[in-house]
């Protein structure tokens, strides 16, 4: 999808989506997914399947035995979070290497999965749930790379998401989530993913769905993922105010929250 002509004018500058992400999106759109050309996709890229590989042996995901090959990993994990490593690694090789990002690429691998596991419980799109978990905080790689003598700067000055969009407009007419939601659509992520993107530090602010967001349950799970992780202690209270503004059963939510929650607990202390 094209970029919005008006970020265009700020000159700060979207990256393609990497040739192996478009097929694999192409491979993922199939009603029947092929598990070997998927495995042998990701293959053709040697640094992004050892990147995978790393992941997939980390503690995140609590295997047992280490996972040799990209196929293996497709049996043990699926295709779905698979598929989310992948972009993970892809969406990183987009941009520069640095200290300051190390934190963004942490948190989005585990809101990714959370999110993912979170919308396969509760009936909503996994893999928009996932991608949309992985490119929540994307923006702020984008002007990273636009400005990056100046943006560690806000980065450090920010204690909240919403502080920082505001240092970002100022310094720059755009803020990390609009840029966010641009890679998306560039990228051809659902479109529940883009709204998600686009809206969470205003829901995360506010508690309250914007009037026009028609696709609601992905940014729901996200503000749920969102305070399990940064304000557990009101769990309860967000999801009470923000499932019912999606059509979604709160108990439900609660209940997926913490389970998946413990499980990757679980998963990390195994792997300790």
């Amino acid at each position: 999808m094209p970029v919005d002509p008006q970020l265009r004018n700020l000159d700060i500058e979207i990256p393609t989506q990497p040739e192996v992400l478009v097929k694999l999106s192409l491979l993922m759109a199939a009603e029947d997914i092929d598990l070997q050309a998927m495995s042998a996709l990701v293959e053709t890229d040697m640094a992004l399947a050892a990147a995978v590989m790393k992941a997939v042996n980390s503690s995140l995901y609590g295997l047992r035995g280490r996972v040799q090959t990209v196929h293996q990993a497709l049996t043990y994990l699926g295709m779905r979070e698979v598929a989310a490593i992948t972009f993970e690694m892809g969406l990183r090789a987009a941009f520069p290497a640095a200290a300051e990002l190390e934190s963004v690429w942490a948190r989005a691998s585990q809101r990714g999965l959370l999110m993912g596991r979170m919308g396969q419980m509760l009936g909503v799109d996994p893999w928009a749930s996932h991608s949309a978990g992985l490119f929540e905080e994307c923006g702020k790689a984008v002007l990273y790379r636009h400005a990056p003598a100046h943006y560690p700067a806000m980065l450090r000055a920010a204690t909240r998401d919403a502080e920082l969009v505001e240092l970002e407009r100022t310094a720059f007419g755009v803020s990390h989530d609009a840029l966010g939601a641009a890679l998306c659509e560039s990228w051809g992520l659902a479109p529940a993913a883009v709204a998600s993107v686009r809206h969470h530090v205003e829901i995360q602010g506010s508690l309250t769905m914007p009037d026009n967001l028609a696709r609601r349950s992905v940014a729901a799970i996200s503000t749920v993922a969102w305070a399990l992780l940064n304000h557990p202690d009101q769990l309860d209270e967000i999801a009470s105010q923000i499932a019912p503004q999606a059509q979604l059963d709160e108990t439900l939510v609660l209940r997926a929250a913490r389970r998946v929650n413990e499980q990757l607990q679980a998963a990390q202390e195994h792997g300790r």
